[in-house]
């Protein structure tokens, strides 16, 4: 397989695999919960043709390539997507699902949804539900009963065919070697293994992988090695999806999931699709935001955000002032609530995308801030304006094709099943669904559960300006705003918005980053928040973002706060 791929992608990922090998074993990329060794420098990139921003160093090398051989950003986006489930499997991969919003040069703009899917089955009976909601055992987190349709295979495959040049072989080959060479452990995911090692451990095709001989988790520097995702790959890269959702993977698939108490079939499999729609589409300032569409809440409540923020000066505002901080903890408060009572999958309910996104709508909602005291907020009437464990990277282009993806095996080592003979650990999707029966996110068959990735893109007089996401459950919405309006507000340089101090609140505790003088918090405080401060740098979410500027050089940004890497040429 490895034949259908360029000598110099083959050569140059051999050789982004020996740096990184000396490289992990000699510097932390981030630090630990709360830690204070993250490394800043070195992460971002500047070139004239191509700029792609990832979270792993040498995936960002693979997708470079793929644009340097003359493939287009989507090209690269597929290439590097299934090289991060090899050596980022613990949070996105094969096993899982994601989404993907993208412009190509023509200036069509598309939102692929390859989200996962429950099985036909699935129902709140599965569980055991405890009076405060908690699932008995976690079995809706851990092992077959939380595992849902993968959408990957399918939504990868379906945008290099239907918008990408290259051939299905030449853009997987990297990451078949990847599987069947090794990728080198980095400090995070060493750090993630030791973090689910007791799930690992429920599984011994889980724990063949990501445990030593001694069953002892594998340090950075460490190589691991998946030849049976290799073989999964390959067959997928000879055969295409056909070989997922209707051949033996999923044959093996259905059996390790039934054999652990859940209920997915193979018709489960051969139903499954992918929704291709517009973005979320909003302003700010002038710029045209495009985003995430339902089943994720992302793209809604980031422009119902930026809409509340533009009632206010918020480029007057030192950014890592009390009253800066105070503004957005507001903003996102209000939109927090709205995201909770009104939005889950739309072919089950309906969700008032239309009024969440109306201007005149966000105008009510910015009269309710108080910019002296923090408040509580119920969620607002959206309906009178109808009328009017993850991984994410960006992608551009010369030609201005734009690619932002966001994908995930939802929490870290997800199910902690990995399904013997195929090498893919399987999500645990079924955990993102409600087991409040009232919820519009209830869980149910056939149901996407609700999501908060928000690959984004921002434009200017109909221009590539900016492409980013980010990994981290909720504080994915919230990490994704401050990093746009810091550009767009503060005129940062896209590096430095992404190192900046970061911020989040959706639960009435405004969470910040305990690098900001201890007058600040005090004067939140005094404000009335509830303030946690326990980490100097959060974990997550971690921002990859490409920027276009103004004279046309592109520039990439990756998060300190994990792997990540940026690469251009």
């Amino acid at each position: 397989m490895l034949n259908h791929a360029p000598a110099s992608i083959r050569k140059r990922v051999s050789l982004c695999l020996l740096v990184l090998a000396l490289f992990c074993t000699c510097v932390p990329l981030s630090a630990a919960v709360g830690g204070e060794d993250v490394i800043l420098g070195g992460r971002d990139a500047t070139g004239q043709n191509g700029v792609i921003a990832t979270g792993r160093a040498e995936c960002t090398e693979i997708g470079l390539e793929i644009l340097k051989q003359g493939g287009n950003a989507v090209d690269a986006a597929v290439a590097v997507g299934f090289a991060l489930g090899v050596c980022e499997q613990q949070s996105s991969g094969i096993g899982g699902g994601g989404f993907m919003t993208l412009r190509l040069a023509t200036g069509e703009t598309f939102f692929l949804d390859f989200r996962d899917r429950s099985g036909a089955a699935a129902s709140l009976d599965m569980w055991e539900v405890n009076p405060d909601g908690s699932v008995l055992n976690q079995e809706n987190k851990i092992g077959g009963k939380a595992v849902a349709v993968p959408g990957d295979v399918k939504g990868l495959l379906y945008a290099l065919e239907t918008y990408g040049t290259m051939d299905r072989e030449a853009v997987m080959a990297p990451a078949i070697q990847m599987a069947e060479e090794g990728f080198v452990v980095s400090h995070i995911t060493s750090r993630d293994i030791k973090d689910a090692y007791r799930a690992i451990l429920q599984h011994d095709s889980t724990a063949a992988i990501y445990l030593d001989e001694d069953w002892v988790p594998f340090e950075a520097g460490d190589v691991i090695r998946n030849p049976d995702l290799a073989r999964t790959l390959r067959l997928i890269a000879d055969q295409g999806e056909s070989a997922f959702y209707r051949g033996e993977i999923a044959e093996k698939i259905v059996s390790a999931v039934q054999a652990d108490g859940g209920c997915l079939t193979l018709e489960d499999f051969a139903n499954y699709t992918i929704n291709v729609t517009e973005p979320v589409h909003g302003t700010y300032r002038r710029y045209d935001i495009y985003s995430s569409n339902l089943p994720s809440s992302g793209g809604t409540i980031i422009v119902e955000m930026l809409n509340i923020l533009e009632h206010f000066d918020v480029g007057a505002l030192d950014p890592e002032s009390p009253a800066y901080f105070h503004l957005l903890s507001e903003a996102m408060k209000l939109c927090y609530a709205d995201r909770a009572r009104y939005m889950g999958d739309p072919e089950y309910v309906d969700v008032p995308v239309a009024g969440l996104t109306n201007k005149a709508y966000a105008k009510a909602q910015a009269a309710r801030i108080d910019l002296n005291r923090s408040q509580t907020y119920e969620a607002a009437d959206p309906w009178p304006f109808e009328s009017d464990s993850t991984t994410s990277y960006a992608i551009l282009d010369a030609a201005g094709n734009m690619v932002a993806v966001t994908k995930t095996v939802d929490a870290t080592f997800a199910s902690g099943l990995v399904a013997e003979g195929t090498g893919i650990l399987l999500n645990d999707t079924l955990f993102d669904f409600s087991t409040d029966p009232l919820s519009p996110n209830v869980v149910a068959g056939n149901k996407r559960p609700l999501s908060s990735m928000s690959p984004t893109l921002v434009l200017k007089d109909g221009q590539p300006v900016l492409a980013l996401g980010a990994p981290g459950a909720t504080r994915i919405i919230s990490g994704v705003l401050q990093v746009i309006t810091k550009i767009i507000d503060h005129g940062m340089d896209v590096q430095a918005a992404i190192d900046a101090v970061r911020m989040h609140d959706d639960f009435g505790t405004l969470i910040i980053e305990r690098r900001v003088d201890e007058t600040v918090l005090e004067t939140l405080r005094a404000m009335g928040h509830k303030v946690n401060a326990s980490e100097v740098w959060f974990t997550f979410p971690c921002v990859q973002a490409v920027q276009r500027l103004d004279d046309g050089t592109l520039r990439g940004a990756a998060d300190p706060r994990r792997d990540g890497k940026a690469a251009a040429y």
